[in-house]
């Protein structure tokens, strides 16, 4: 199911949770913020400046009388990182300006998560935001306050949308040990899409409560260059207490082959003046990937097992979904996360890399999802949202294009296509067409 909140529908939008795993590995392992404070170049010296351009268009057709969703918009997207002082205790600074702007939308097709809207009903026609975070650090740990990006499979932003989530705390993390990443944060507001404040609330998506604080700490260890693990757990004070594990293995076979296993588990109960309601909630989901030349066919199985659905974060004044569902049948419209439900997806991709066009890549994949059961559910933020053997079943596809060298390299474009059908408690029948362009530059 996707999460609904005040009408429209939204998506985390994972495509993997093998490309989740591994691009938060790469992001605590490596880069200019991990280097160890001993070979700080300097405040100045270390900093960056960089402007992501993204156009996207969104358009999600509504069967049973519902409003369409569609827009087209602009954003540049420029983020800076400043290096660290020199000595024991280095200090920095991160910030980060957003504009966005209308280039086409009414207010008979809101919802999208694209454009902020007025108290008229009609999209504005530009929005802006900016704010940062100082930072310090000793050795290779860093500690952080201000407004940051998380990307914790247990308190995650999402990157579906034109511009980027942020929430406000403190985070460190650290890289002390061989192998061995850490972090742990504490945040008391959220900002989502399309707002512009930084003390918005943060939520349980589904269960549509608040809660003051999330605090959480995990843990990620590369074993072996074939292994790596992962457990986190957080605490949303008086909704729920989260725990998350996650294990990644590689198999080469060939020069040109090789299979690889992730399996996710998320176990959710209530905590404290649970005001959600009771929450007792187990989800897991396992995926095989064969990869073979320029093909890669996987095959992965999801079940929620429990009453209520697996809930994660929202962010915002409007509560919008974040990101951290880590399961493979997280897709472009439906996380497949309903009570009981249980799902299997089939997917292919091709890179054509090797049939002589780098940089142009292929993907389609089918999900159904089956058992849905929420009426043993009468009472809570979870109560009558579902039936009784409900049930869903999604098609994607996508094509992507990154030119690889000249005045445009790294520009991207991608189509991403998603048709969904099922009972009024996944989202029912609509079809969506996003398409997304991108052009990273470097200032400095």
């Amino acid at each position: 199911m996707s999460a609904q909140k005040n009408g429209p529908v939204h998506s985390t939008e994972t495509a993997t949770v093998k490309i989740h795993s591994l691009a938060a590995m790469a992001l605590l392992l490596s880069g200019p913020a991990w280097a160890g404070q001993s070979e700080s170049a300097g405040f100045i010296e270390g900093s960056s400046l960089s402007v992501l351009a993204r156009n996207y268009y969104f358009n999600t057709d509504r069967a049973n009388g519902r409003s369409n969703q569609k827009d087209w918009s602009q954003a540049f997207i420029a983020t800076y990182q400043s290096g660290f002082t020199q000595g024991l205790v280095g200090v920095g600074v991160d910030a980060f300006a957003y504009w966005g702007i209308k280039l086409d939308a009414g207010s008979g097709r809101t919802g999208t998560g694209n454009l902020p809207v007025g108290d008229d009903g009609d999209p504005d026609d530009e929005y802006a935001r900016a704010g940062g975070a100082v930072k310090a650090r000793i050795s290779n740990t860093v500690l952080r306050y201000g407004q940051m990006s998380p990307s914790a499979p247990v308190f995650a932003q999402s990157v579906s949308r034109l511009m980027p989530q942020t929430a406000t705390g403190f985070h460190v993390s650290s890289t002390e040990i061989d192998r061995l990443a850490v972090e742990a944060g504490h945040f008391t507001s959220g900002t989502d899409q399309v707002n512009t404040n930084r003390d918005g609330e943060l939520w349980a998506t589904y269960a549509l409560v608040t809660t003051p604080a999330v605090n959480y700490a995990g843990a990620r260890y590369k074993a072996t260059d074939k292994l790596s693990l992962t457990a986190y757990g957080s605490r949303f004070e008086d909704i729920w207490n989260q725990y998350y594990i996650n294990a990644n293995y590689a198999i080469p076979l060939s020069k040109a082959q090789a299979l690889t296993f992730d399996f996710n588990l998320y176990r959710t109960t209530d905590h404290g003046s649970a005001k959600a309601g009771t929450i007792d909630t187990t989800a897991g989901g396992i995926q095989a990937a064969y990869k073979f030349a320029a093909h890669t066919l996987t095959l992965a199985f999801q079940q929620v097992a429990g009453d209520q659905p697996f809930d994660y974060v929202g962010f915002g004044d409007t509560g919008r979904s974040g990101g951290s569902i880590f399961l493979p049948n997280s897709v472009q419209y439906s996380d497949f996360n309903g009570p009981g439900e249980k799902s299997w997806q089939l997917r292919y991709d091709l890179n054509m890399t090797g049939y002589g066009i780098p940089g142009l890549t292929f993907m389609v994949r089918h999900l159904r999802g089956q058992d849905i059961d929420g009426t043993r559910v009468t009472e809570g933020a979870y109560a009558n949202k579902y039936g009784d053997g409900d049930k869903e079943f999604e098609t994607d596809a996508e094509a992507r294009y990154v030119v690889q060298s000249g005045p445009a390299k790294d520009l991207s474009v991608r189509l991403r296509l998603a048709w969904h059908r099922g009972d009024a408690s996944t989202g029912g029948d609509q079809d969506q067409v996003r398409v997304i362009t991108e052009y990273p530059f470097d200032l400095f």
